[in-house]
């Protein structure tokens, strides 16, 4: 695994399976009555957030907390950014600081690979311009292991505005690592130039891919992206490739859906369907805490020595979910 994590085609078939096993066994934190480990105590983690975004901060935040590191969080609006200051005098500024870790979500596309040349510490993209979001696609893919107990073979669709989401590049890549089959469903407006390129396949008609669905992830129409008209109407597009009832009798039994969130409901997913049992929206969003705890763990448990020896027996960025736990648990006692 690599020092950061910018993107999602940069994980390996055993990066990716490490991340959901580890995921796995942080998971099991919960049900505890602290849910804590002292695993990253003494680590400083920065949350650099030049977008608003609610789950995700916060997110990274509880995920951070619960492995005992120190969390400084970052926001744009009313700081030196306000004033001017660069992200690159930013990036020094957090350096100086003695930032273990950055997690940014930036407007821009690129900009945490700018980053990553100008801090020592691991960075973690958050999601950045229409770029993408590597936590959600595991995140996503976790809850897929979870929910369908597999995902080599799942078929996976994905529907809405492809062009503008970080989280549909970022899911092809994943779920193509993991042996999952992808098809892309939107109006030819809101596909980029280039999906021809990705591995995925491209339907325009929502209602003839579902019947051979696993999987439905549903995105929003991302407006503050978009300057131009993409679609006639919010009702014609929600008319086409909305899932509502109807649509979602012709998915397999065992069929799931899922969205990123924020939803607009009403335009890409009725109610009944976001608030249905085959839902996974609440899931993900705690799903999304015990993955961003897994990436977390596997850039810093390793990235210098431990004050504590039973954390340094984890032995660096490749250890199973297990050993993660394990060595934390020798740690703290348990």
């Amino acid at each position: 695994m690599n020092r950061h994590l910018i993107s999602a085609a940069d994980l390996s078939l055993d990066d990716a399976v490490a991340i959901l096993d580890t995921a796995e066994e942080f998971a099991t934190l919960a049900e505890r009555p602290i849910p804590k480990l002292p695993t990253l105590r003494g680590r400083t983690v920065v949350n650099l957030f030049y977008e608003d975004s609610t789950r995700t901060r916060i997110s990274f935040e509880a995920a951070a907390k619960r492995l005992s590191a120190d969390v400084i969080n970052f926001s744009a609006k009313g700081s030196s950014v306000a004033k001017g200051e660069s992200l690159k005098d930013t990036a020094l500024t957090l350096q100086a600081m003695g930032a273990d870790a950055v997690v940014i979500r930036h407007g821009s596309s690129g900009a945490p690979h700018r980053l990553a040349g100008w801090v020592r510490g691991s960075v973690v993209n958050a999601g950045d311009g229409t770029h993408e979001h590597p936590t959600q696609a595991l995140l996503d893919a976790f809850t897929m292991r979870r929910r369908l107990g597999r995902l080599d073979g799942l078929r996976v669709t994905i529907v809405g505005d492809i062009l503008h989401s970080r989280v549909a590049r970022s899911n092809v890549w994943l779920l193509r690592t993991l042996g999952a089959q992808v098809t892309l469903v939107a109006p030819p407006t809101l596909l980029p130039v280039a999906v021809d390129g990705w591995p995925a396949a491209v339907s325009y008609d929502f209602s003839s891919v579902l019947p051979d669905s696993d999987v439905v992830m549903m995105l929003r129409v991302q407006h503050e992206r978009m300057s131009d008209a993409y679609f006639p109407s919010v009702r014609e597009y929600s008319r086409r490739y909305g899932l509502d009832g109807d649509r979602m009798a012709l998915l397999p039994d065992h069929a799931i859906v899922m969205h990123p969130g924020p939803m607009n409901r009403g335009v890409e997913i009725a109610a009944d369907v976001a608030d249905s049992p085959r839902s996974t929206i609440v899931e993900q969003v705690t799903n999304g805490v015990s993955v961003r705890m897994a990436v977390l763990y596997l850039l810093l448990s390793g990235s210098r020595e431990p004050a504590e020896p039973a954390v340094a027996t984890t032995g660096g960025l490749a250890p199973a979910g297990e050993r993660a736990m394990s060595a934390a648990a020798a740690e703290a006692g348990l």
